[in-house]
């Protein structure tokens, strides 16, 4: 991090560095508050303390898992999320290196934190992201406890706001991105309601029913004018039915054992379906991005 800032400076036509960091460099220690903002940092001392041994098990985290680390979460503590920490360690001290060279050097320097980033993509493969976003419909437990208490960013919003922060002259310093907080309860139930084709659980082993919210303030990029123009539905809407649209997810019906099955004919209609609805939601918030 700190040769790219020197690079910067010695360009001399760099006229502001925006770098997107991660939301395991706030929330990351023993006891999660109610709420964070840009001025918290995790625990460093806590990460190492916690730190599993081997980068093996390091490795087999990132090819089992899939963690999306820029959108990693405070249960990534865990025994199951080995080794990740430390990406919690190494990414808080380049931040904080970077803010240091850029105070000490006149450089102007912005951070974008952003939360569990959802909504439609453009790749062939499923974005790391996503594979935790929706576990609760493909079924994989590994990812529940990250979503114990999410907070959430539609891809475009977080895409926006690097451009609004890049060329707004007031601000600087560090931003959180995030427009939504909710529990894996608030999730199952949307879910639930918006696609009832899958089995999504209703109770959780060893999470509570009462469970609240952990509350992610993006204040400070609010009070820049920047607003969120997306829904959690609308997230979810654009991320499923791409994924349907690219095949890496079947749409699915109530089965045995819960589990989804194959596409029918009743599926290609639904996910036309589909298609037409996010089509149109885009079109009213002014999106370009076509689905196929």
């Amino acid at each position: 991090m700190l040769s790219i800032m020197r690079a910067c400076k010695e360009a001399g036509t760099v006229k502001r560095v925006v770098f997107t960091s991660s939301v395991g460099t706030i929330n990351i220690e023993e006891r999660p508050r109610p709420a964070y903002d840009q001025d918290n940092w995790s625990n460093i001392d806590f990460c190492r303390r916690v730190k599993m041994t081997g980068w093996v098990r390091l490795l087999l985290t990132h090819l089992l898992l899939l963690v999306d680390m820029t959108c990693a979460t405070s249960e990534m503590i865990r025994p199951g999320f080995g080794g990740a920490q430390m990406y919690f360690v190494s990414k808080s001290l380049a931040e904080k290196a970077a803010m240091d060279y850029a105070r000490e050097n006149d450089v102007d320097f912005i951070s974008i934190i952003p939360t569990l980033v959802v909504g439609p993509f453009l790749s062939a493969g499923m974005p790391p992201s996503l594979v935790t976003t929706l576990a609760l419909v493909t079924g994989n437990e590994a990812h529940y406890s990250i979503l114990k208490q999410v907070q959430l960013v539609h891809l475009d919003e977080l895409c926006n706001s690097m451009t609004y922060l890049f060329e707004h002259p007031d601000a600087n310093g560090r931003h959180i991105c995030s427009s939504h907080d909710t529990t894996i309860h608030g999730l199952a139930r949307m879910l639930r309601e918006r696609f009832p084709e899958y089995d999504i659980p209703e109770k959780f082993a060893g999470i509570d029913d009462d469970l609240e919210p952990i509350h992610f303030s993006s204040k400070k990029l609010l009070d820049h004018v920047f607003r969120f123009r997306y829904t959690a539905e609308d997230m979810f809407d654009a991320a499923v039915w791409t994924y349907r649209e690219k095949g890496l997810i079947l749409l699915g019906v109530k089965g045995a054992g819960g589990q989804a099955s194959a596409a029918s004919k009743l599926g290609a209609v639904l996910v036309g379906e589909g298609r037409a609805i996010v089509r149109e939601r885009w079109r009213q918030l002014g999106v370009g991005l076509e689905l196929g």
